[in-house]
């Protein structure tokens, strides 16, 4: 794959727009950075996970023995981007790890839905010279439908499953008061009980500060959760959040010792809980509850957002704190036209098939 092929013509459905779609590719970030010519910055992408500067971190932390490919489709001012990692043998996946919590085509801003479908289907088109079968996770079932469809289109056999569950809060107009009254009674009478019997110190940073970030590190530590994949992707990302004003990290404290920790970002509305992790010598005093309790107060006072996101996971404590159970998919794209690509997806097809059986 070369680092940055020139744009190469072509021929588009019959309900593409009338102006011609070329297509590219790039094989490094640096390249995605020259092709994109800032349409990927902070300013013009509100998703976190559609940023350059997301990407970015993801290359020099996650993988970086898997290069980067890009696939991009224009059409007059319009572009879109599909950020893959070459995973070797004519396989890829999407360009995603597990902090990834929406992976998604990135469109050019404005770009009509008529105009996304069409280069969306020129870069299946495309895909089909360079891959045999191509993994893409954790979709919107939205996204998931949107790119079944453009590679079916373009001759793929697509396989969506779900991958995880998804939950999240409407906040849409309520200040904390608002929405704790909405929460069930088992969650309420629990934060009043152990704020009375297990009080904590609660401290909450807007702003990076090392010694809190350390704090986070300590309590993930000693905390239930396995192992962070990536502690200095997780840094990095909170030091960039910081100097961006979206950071959001909480600390409580008991007799002058973190016991719990929460990273959060707030923007565009959108209230995101990334980590969160409490000792697990404090389980029983339930300082995660109270730190949770503290946190969703500041954001919903302070910030006001629409929506709060859990993320990914079907944990069972974030049904008390959130209004809604959505999903998100797994798609597996085969090409028929490649070896690798029909002998992949005959077996998936054949497993399914037993797996059916079977049940």
């Amino acid at each position: 794959m070369t680092a940055h092929a020139p744009l190469i013509a072509d021929v588009g459905s019959p309900d593409a727009p009338a102006a011609a779609i070329a297509t590219g590719v790039t094989g490094s970030i640096d390249a995605l950075a020259s092709d994109a010519a800032g349409l990927l910055d902070r300013a013009l992408q509100p998703g976190p996970y559609d940023r350059l500067d997301w990407l970015t971190l993801t290359a020099q932390h996650i993988a970086p023995h898997q290069p980067p490919v890009t696939i991009s489709a224009r059409s007059g001012p319009h572009a879109v981007w599909l950020p893959l990692r070459d995973a070797g043998a004519g396989r890829a996946r999407s360009f995603a790890s597990w902090y990834t919590l929406a992976y998604a085509p990135i469109a050019s801003p404005g770009c009509p839905a008529d105009t996304r479908t069409a280069l969306l289907a020129a870069i299946a088109r495309r895909l089909r010279r360079h891959f045999g079968a191509i993994t893409l996770w954790p979709l919107e079932p939205a996204d998931s439908a949107a790119l079944a469809a453009a590679f079916r289109s373009a001759g793929w056999l697509a396989l969506t499953r779900v991958e995880a569950a998804h939950w999240v809060a409407d906040t849409t107009g309520l200040d904390f008061d608002a929405y704790w009254a909405r929460r069930g009674s088992k969650l309420r009478n629990t934060v009043r009980r152990r704020a009375k019997a297990h009080p904590v110190e609660t401290r909450i940073y807007t702003r990076f500060d090392a010694a809190a970030w350390a704090a986070y590190e300590a309590v993930y530590a000693g905390s239930w959760k396995p192992q962070e994949g990536s502690p200095a992707f997780l840094r990095a990302y909170a030091e960039q959040e910081g100097a961006a004003g979206t950071l959001r990290l909480g600390i409580a404290l008991r007799d002058g010792r973190p016991v719990a920790a929460q990273f959060w970002t707030v923007e565009h509305g959108v209230a995101t809980i990334h980590k969160l992790a409490h000792l697990e010598s404090e389980r029983g005093q339930s300082p995660g509850t109270l730190l949770s309790y503290a946190m969703f107060r500041h954001v919903l006072d302070q910030d006001r957002p629409a929506l709060i996101d859990y993320g990914n996971g079907d944990e069972a404590y974030k049904a008390e704190w959130m209004d809604r159970r959505d999903e998100r998919h797994r798609l597996r794209l085969f090409n028929p036209l490649s070896a690798s690509g029909a002998w992949a997806g005959a077996g998936t097809l054949a497993r399914a098939a037993l797996n059916r059986v079977r049940a």
